[in-house]
């Protein structure tokens, strides 16, 4: 790659993204599912002429420095990704960012297939019913917490009800909706040394949010937490709206520490997070470490519920220093 490059300036996205592109051509997939890394109109992987189908999850806030700072622009980068003719599907969207999205589909004349419109995902029972143009489909809940995963799954169901070309059964669709695995999305974390270092009764989740959308999700999967207090660990870059993603959380915990990512090349140090904190009237202080917050919290008297969570770079230590 770098010697085709010929010595041009090229970001590690691009040359993984281009690496990645020959993996597939070697070795064909029944489907390669692409995953924008920035934006959409100027991401790596928008070199596809005619995808199967594309898909836009929910757009926030993120990225501002590249992408725009409101959602109608952001919004306008995302929907770079629609191709003439190519259907899309669409999953929940702020009206402004609707509105792009569909004026974008019109003038490429792309199918487009939206959330409550062309298709609904909706929790049943104690499972989830998915309607969508053709399909009609009974199945069990993804196994990942939070009810923002329910319109998630309902997302990619209604992208393979578009591949005509590679037919699934609902066994097959039901199978994969219990197995789904992903790290840093509200994981629990039940084994390992920062585990080991809080007494009984307490818990220890992470999630890799780190935009004010995420900090929305997490504070309405929060306010279900009723049985003990919740602590918050949190880290960030500095290219992140800290007040933003704090503000929806601030109601639903008690305290936070919080950390400067160790290693990161643009952190926002520690005093920054917390006064981002204190200032939607959260009680903060700083730690030096993860493992020092997580202490400092769980030798409290009674048993309570620690989340670590701002970025997924901090995540990502956590993982791999949690074993």
């Amino acid at each position: 790659m770098r010697a085709r490059n010929n010595g041009a300036p090229i970001t590690y996205f691009e040359i993984t993204t281009a690496a990645a592109f020959l993996a597939f051509a070697r070795t064909p997939g029944d489907v390669v599912l692409l995953e924008t890394g920035l934006g959409g109109r100027l991401d790596a992987t928008n070199v596809v002429r005619r995808p199967a189908v594309t898909a836009i999850t929910p757009i926030s806030l993120d990225h501002q420095a590249f992408l725009g700072d409101t959602i109608t622009q952001i919004a306008g980068e995302k929907a770079g990704i629609l191709k003439p003719e190519v259907p899309a599907v669409v999953g929940p969207q702020p009206e402004e960012a609707e509105v792009v999205i569909e004026a974008r589909a019109v003038e490429l004349s792309a199918p487009i297939s939206r959330w409550q419109r062309e298709w609904r995902c909706i929790a049943d029972g104690a499972g989830m019913h998915f309607t969508g143009e053709h399909w009609r489909l009974d199945l069990p809940p993804p196994s990942l917490p939070g009810a923002y995963q329910i319109a998630n799954s309902g997302t990619e169901i209604a992208c393979l009800e578009q591949l005509e070309d590679f037919p699934l059964p609902p066994e097959a669709i039901a199978d994969g909706l219990r197995r789904i695995e992903w790290p840093a999305r509200l994981q629990r974390l039940t084994r390992g040394p920062l585990v080991e270092l809080m007494a009984q009764g307490w818990e220890l989740w992470l999630d890799g949010g780190h935009n004010p959308g995420a900090g929305a999700v997490l504070a309405e999967f929060a306010a279900g937490w009723h049985d003990r207090p919740l602590y918050l660990v949190v880290g960030m870059l500095n290219t992140k709206d800290s007040v933003g993603f704090l503000g929806p959380l601030a109601p639903h915990a008690q305290a936070l520490a919080a950390v400067t990512i160790p290693g990161e090349q643009n952190p926002l140090p520690a005093e920054a997070i917390a006064n981002a904190a204190l200032s939607v009237r959260l009680v903060a202080s700083t730690a030096a470490s993860v493992d020092a917050a997580v202490g400092n919290f769980s030798s409290r008297p009674s048993p309570g519920r620690i989340l670590i969570c701002g970025s997924l770079h901090l995540a990502g230590k956590v993982l791999v220093e949690n074993g």
